[in-house]
């Protein structure tokens, strides 16, 4: 019987199966709970548990290069922007060349999770079943929960979140619409576009509140996102260079027909899209602004344009849940900012672990694969936490570094570089390595 804890993980999506990897590496004994049928989380298109996101044409916007697993690499004949399919498929691999699957419960949730005096973790299972862990990972990604706008007034057409856009026609069949898109992030950029096929839509609208910097996915003829400065550069100048290199390719925002952005470029999380701005400039979508109020067969915009519309997609991002706590310490605040040490552990709690909670740039799929090697280490013993008033220190500084350089807003409480954040991460196993060695006693 191992003497090491035993460990609750729920979901397994990439960040509940790269965790249990891990673990089973280290021989650390745990359970993972799936509520859907199969792995794969967000990137399971028609997910079985409903909070799949994705929409049959979804490419992801990172390159091959940057999201494969460390230990598990793409394919050399992947193209650089994988379909979902794809995607989903590289996952199921990997559970099964790891021999993971045998681990993993299908259909069963994590309904409520509660920790006990004596610091264990009493897990009650849909069916009604409980049990007891040492330590507890969440992962329940946080892209599931949608965010809606609050309008007033009515809406005589349709109104749906982009969570439940799968195509064109599902589930509404939007051939001679008129549709407004609410929202310029990644998902409304591409569903616009998508939408704006000239034997699709009647028209394409989209409403957003600030203009933003529409990137483009590639740049020299390479994926964008492998000309990211490398974590050893000062951030301010990789900045500074980053943005006039932006400003220099793309040019005006305005000249393609979108609003004047209130920011620098790299100011809000990335914009991605092949084909918006060409959709924008060539007439076949118009971007409007924020919408006011709706007047039944049509929304008003607040500088007055009413606009006829059929359907209404509100492409305005999710909220941060875990519908398994009622400890109001584990919860998201009301203005969607949960502070993390490390984007982990939360000061005071030391065997609960958050994985995959963070919108990385340029990905979030191989994150927990890197967070996984600070929570094996701390589950063996090897790595110790500092003081709790230590972290949060750390995370006041953390936040100003990572979060610094966006504007305030819900999107971005949880905004970090992926590359200058793996580097911290490691710096600081190793630093746990010394605080647990300087611990041990001596023989």
């Amino acid at each position: 019987m191992s003497s090491l804890p035993s460990v609750c993980i729920i979901g397994a999506g990439c960040s509940g199966f790269t965790t249990a990897k891990r673990l089973k590496d280290h021989g650390i004994p745990y359970d993972c709970f799936e509520e859907s049928d199969d792995v794969g989380g967000n990137w399971y298109f028609g997910n079985s548990n409903g909070r799949s996101a994705c929409y049959e044409s979804l490419h992801i916007d990172t390159s091959t290069t940057r999201l494969q697993f460390e230990d598990y690499p793409a394919g050399e004949d992947w193209p650089h922007f994988p379909h979902h399919s794809l995607i989903h498929r590289y996952f199921r691999d990997y559970v099964d060349h790891f021999g993971l699957r045998g681990s993993i419960t299908f259909n069963t949730a994590v309904e409520h999770a509660a920790r006990e005096a004596d610091g264990t973790w009493r897990v009650t299972l849909s069916g009604g079943a409980r049990r007891t862990y040492d330590a507890l990972v969440v992962a329940n990604g946080h892209h599931w929960n949608p965010r809606w706008p609050e309008y007033p007034g009515t809406f005589d057409g349709t109104m749906l979140h982009s969570h439940s856009y799968r195509s064109p026609f599902d589930p509404v069949d939007m051939r001679g619409k008129r549709v407004v898109v609410v929202g310029m992030g990644n998902s409304g950029l591409d569903i616009a576009s998508e939408l704006s096929h000239r034997s699709l839509a009647e028209h394409v609208w989209v409403s957003a509140r600030r203009g933003v910097w529409v990137l483009s996915k590639y740049r020299g003829g390479q994926p964008a996102d492998k000309m990211m400065m490398p974590p050893w550069m000062p951030k301010k100048i990789g900045l500074a260079l980053a943005r006039r290199a932006i400003k220099k390719t793309l040019g005006n925002m305005e000249d393609y027909g979108l609003p004047k952005p209130d920011h620098e470029p790299l100011s809000a999380h990335p914009s991605v899209s092949a084909d918006f701005l060409v959709k924008a400039g060539s007439g076949d979508l118009t971007c409007v602004p924020e919408i006011a109020r709706l007047d039944g067969d049509a929304v008003v915009c607040v500088d007055g344009t009413r606009i006829e519309a059929d359907v209404i997609v509100c492409a305005t991002g999710y909220r941060i849940s875990f519908p398994f706590f009622d400890d109001p310490e584990l919860l998201p605040d009301e203005r969607h900012r949960f502070p993390l040490f490390k984007r982990m552990l939360k000061p005071g709690v030391d065997n609960l672990y958050f994985a995959g909670l963070a919108q990385a740039s340029p990905t979030i799929v191989n994150l927990a694969e890197q967070q996984s090697k600070l929570i094996a280490e701390h589950l063996t013993g090897r790595y110790a936490l500092p003081s709790v008033e230590a972290m949060h220190a750390a995370i006041r500084r953390d936040e100003d570094k990572h979060l610094g350089q966006y504007y305030n807003a819900p999107r971005h409480t949880i905004q970090v570089d992926f590359a200058r954040y793996v580097r911290d991460l490691h710096r600081e196993i190793e630093a746990g390595r010394k605080r647990a060695a300087a611990k041990a006693p001596v023989r």
